[in-house]
């Protein structure tokens, strides 16, 4: 069924495509400039490009086209269940696993294995996304939230974009940072000359990371980070941005500097308040193996 979005705009916001990604936290930027590509966004009863600067008074209207029915397969693929109940989910997600289907990934993802292992997921955001509120990268290890009906997702998707959830995560990354905190406070958005990388740029969506030294060894520094805002290959992007980026991250640090799959980088924590009873709840998952077994290595070397 068509899904129709209504807006009244009452102040200056800039260009149509982040206006409608803040509105609409459950769609993705691209997704949204799609939308705008087809012609399925108007600007006060007319069809507007990608450029449009949203203005005070305006009345957005946009529609969401019907989705192309697709095929994903239940698989049976193990999955680290840290917390289920009839209303949310709680995956430690392997390093190595992608997410969602998507273009190359169609099998093996962790909507694979959630489809042979639940019964009910939420459908808001469609076919390929069951169950889906928030995503880690495919060689990032960790806890994920995953919704079981469209009222426990809204809830969730509501408290990430409030930022009163809690997401830590622990890192690996080249260079020894020489102060104990820091917060990195710099807009993200596609990179211009690689539209496959993220990178900082001025019109970028806004994202602020905290992170706090753990450990020092020879060439590299152990840290826990924060996450106010949940933008694609936030941490990733702005440890490479101070330069302090991910060991084994082969995207934004130097390649092959330490045996691994990935980068070093495991969301340990993670905190919500239950949809339904309200209790904030909060999970907790051990490092990986390869993870320990190298700041073991590191240690010894030092």
């Amino acid at each position: 069924m068509t899904q129709i979005y209504t807006f009244t705009i009452n102040e200056e916001k800039g260009r149509i495509d982040k206006v409608l990604a803040e509105l609409l936290p459950t769609h993705s930027r691209s997704q949204i400039q799609q939308w705008v590509k087809e012609g399925a966004v108007y600007v006060n009863d007319e069809a507007v490009k990608q450029n449009y600067k949203v203005k005070a008074g305006d009345l957005i209207q946009a529609t969401e086209p019907d989705a192309v029915p697709l095929e994903i397969i239940a698989e049976d693929i193990p999955l680290d269940i840290v917390y289920e109940d009839e209303d949310v989910m709680v995956v430690n997600k392997p390093q190595g696993m992608v997410v969602h289907p998507s273009a190359g990934h169609m099998t093996g993802t962790l909507v694979n294995a959630l489809m042979y292992h639940v019964k009910d997921l939420s459908g808001i955001n469609g076919v390929i996304r069951p169950g889906i509120v928030h995503r880690i990268d495919k060689d990032t290890s960790g806890l994920l939230m995953v919704a079981k009906n469209d009222q426990a997702h809204e809830k969730l998707a509501a408290q990430l974009k409030d930022k009163t959830s809690l997401r830590e995560y622990v890192a690996l990354v080249h260079g020894e940072i020489p102060h104990e905190k820091g917060t990195i406070d710099a807009p993200i958005g596609r990179a211009k000359e690689d539209r496959k990388k993220q990178a900082i740029i001025d019109d970028g969506r806004p994202a602020v990371t905290h992170f706090t030294v753990i450990e020092q060894f020879s060439d590299f520094t152990l840290v826990t980070l924060k996450l106010e805002t949940g933008r694609t290959h936030q941490i990733r992007v702005h440890m490479r941005y101070i330069g302090y980026p991910i060991a084994g991250d082969p995207t934004y640090g130097p390649k092959k500097t330490l045996k691994g799959n990935g980068q070093f980088l495991h969301a340990k924590t993670l905190g919500f308040k239950h949809p339904t009873t309200g209790e904030f709840l909060t999970f907790e998952a051990p490092l990986p193996t390869i993870f320990e077994n190298t700041l073991e290595e590191l240690r010894n070397n030092n």
